[in-house]
């Protein structure tokens, strides 16, 4: 199992902070830095000023949002990364939801599956830098009845397959990103509960291409916090997460489209679930972090002294995770590079390194 740090978003007036994590990450040997976009800044902008200023760290985008970009647009992007990263750029990808999707981007969230294979394939074969044609019921290439032709890319990326990721939660979309990608993005991934929530559908996907989960990377962020190992102070430590859960549990997406709060029920959560989801979308945030159960918030984060998140991610090495992204809480940058080095000394204790 290799490390990674999730970096977030970017434009809120942190930026240095961010780039000097990233450079401290490139020092201790991190795999990769991953950083996201929403409606804000944007990921492809970030990933070339930090791959500028690193050495050896792979840039993942966590993710590029499909609706964004035309695959082949994408397909420049992460051909033109690689090249100016020496074949250091990783390619997330995700339909994001249907709020940014329709609201954002004005594109309409529908058959988001389908949508993501035929982008997938389109993306695949331009970076492999065939004439790009292609006749799909989202995107036919060159279009028909006009000066369009099959061009190919003329930018040459490092690597012959740039490896491929998809941000997935759902069962369906977790069984196709087994079929069609080189590994999964996950978030609120928690090692007891791996198999019912990822692996399963996972290894059904990966079986439908003929292959096995060995070499599949499962890459989940992972959100960490030192302190104490009483419960005193894993209650405190779990409280600094509430309002992310209960965001994402409870208003990431409407009533009957949160794919985060459909996750918590798989996990057993079903009526916490209900009862975050109604307190978020009442307007009682408060309330709605109140009811996220800290047992929901320690399985899916690393919190504690640096032995007790070893054995944690002893739990998550043994769950089949690749690289796990850390995302460390903290207000200044000192607290967060001492997270960095935590995550190196946990990885030693636990015998991963």
């Amino acid at each position: 199992m290799r490390l990674g740090i999730n970096l977030g978003y970017w434009g809120a007036g942190m930026d240095q902070d961010n780039l000097a994590v990233a450079r401290e990450a490139d020092r201790l040997g991190y795999a990769v830095c991953w950083a996201a976009e929403a409606y804000g800044s944007d990921a492809p902008t970030v990933l070339s000023w930090v791959a500028a200023q690193t050495e050896r760290i792979d840039v993942g985008s966590g993710i590029f949002q499909i609706p964004a970009r035309t695959p082949a647009m994408t397909a420049m992007t992460a051909a033109t990364l690689d090249s100016l990263s020496g074949g250091r750029f990783r390619l997330g990808l995700g339909v994001s939801g249907p709020q940014v999707s329709e609201g954002w981007y004005g594109v309409k969230f529908d058959k988001p599956l389908a949508r993501t294979r035929e982008y997938v394939e389109i993306v695949r074969k331009a970076m492999s830098r065939e004439r790009l044609t292609h006749e799909g019921e989202h995107w036919t290439l060159p279009l028909p009845d006009g000066p369009g032709k099959p061009i190919k890319l003329t930018v040459h990326p490092v690597r012959e397959r740039i490896p491929l990721y998809i941000a997935a939660i759902g069962p369906k979309n977790l069984e196709q990103t087994g079929e069609i990608a080189d590994g999964a993005l996950l978030v609120f991934f928690a090692p007891e509960h791996a198999e019912e929530t990822a692996l399963a559908p996972l290894r059904a996907g990966r079986a439908k291409a003929g292959r096995e989960l060995d070499g599949f990377d499962l890459c989940p962020t992972v959100p960490m916090a030192l302190g104490g190992d009483s419960e005193a102070d894993i209650d405190a430590l779990a409280d600094t997460f509430r309002p992310y859960t209960a965001l994402y549990v409870g208003g990431m997406g409407s009533r009957k489209q949160n794919f985060y709060n459909k996750l918590a029920r798989r996990m057993g959560y079903e009526k916490e679930a209900a009862e975050i989801q109604d307190a978020y979308l009442a307007g009682d945030k408060d309330g709605a972090a109140r009811a996220v159960p800290r047992q929901l918030i320690d399985s899916t984060t690393l919190l504690g002294s640096v032995d007790r998140i070893a054995d944690r991610m002893r739990a998550y090495a043994e769950a089949g995770v690749g690289t796990l992204s850390l995302a460390p809480a903290g207000f200044t940058l000192d607290e967060r590079l001492a997270s960095l080095r935590a995550g190196v000394e946990a990885m030693e204790r636990a015998g991963l390194a």
